[in-house]
């Protein structure tokens, strides 16, 4: 974590000991939400080995609008700065090993490092463009298009989620799934 924020703003050794010691370690097993809806999201994660997915529920069915993997801060930012309840849910689809920080914390942090409202900024600004891409993808492309995008965003994860979290993301079922990843085999070759 302390290498991503170096190279956002370089920290003397005060402000890496202060960071260090406002997050604190944090497991989440597999299958486990960081954050139900409904709940306040309390913390911020920086997620140090393993893999999350982001989802809402739409007429009682899961749609996965993300993945989030190691190296990478997880929050539902709404839900924890305004302290409001959450309409995402974020589970691991992987045992994970995090970082926690709290509101507070997090406040104290911008306050004392020198560039800590720019390290905030700049992590809120990746955070945002995620989701600007995810939810324009969502409106603006298909079932195909949606599964190319996953390929080209997540190639690098694919071995690692479940099909059916696949199948939600691009929002169709398994077994449809299965018919655009042929096509899209065949189109390739």
């Amino acid at each position: 974590m302390l290498n991503l924020v170096n190279r956002i703003s370089k920290l003397d050794a005060l402000e890496e000991q202060l960071i260090m010691n406002s997050f604190k370690p944090f497991n989440l097993v597999k299958g486990a939400c960081f954050l139900e809806s409904g709940k306040i999201n309390r913390h911020v994660a920086f997620l140090h080995s393993g893999l999350v997915r982001y989802f809402v529920y739409n007429d009682g069915d899961e749609a996965t609008f993300e993945f989030t993997k190691e190296g990478e801060f997880i929050a539902d930012y709404q839900s924890f700065n305004n302290k409001t309840p959450s309409l995402q849910n974020i589970q691991a689809i992987e045992d994970c090993e995090m970082l926690i920080i709290n509101y507070s914390d997090l406040q104290n942090i911008f306050k004392k490092v020198s560039n800590g409202n720019l390290i905030g900024r700049i992590i809120i600004e990746h955070r945002f463009e995620v989701m600007v891409r995810q939810l324009l993808a969502i409106y603006m492309q298909g079932h195909v298009e949606r599964y190319k995008s996953f390929i080209e965003n997540y190639s690098n994860l694919a071995q690692r989620i479940p099909q059916y979290h696949i199948a939600s993301y691009v929002g169709v079922k398994p077994p449809s799934l299965s018919r655009i990843r042929r096509k899209f085999a065949n189109d390739i070759s």
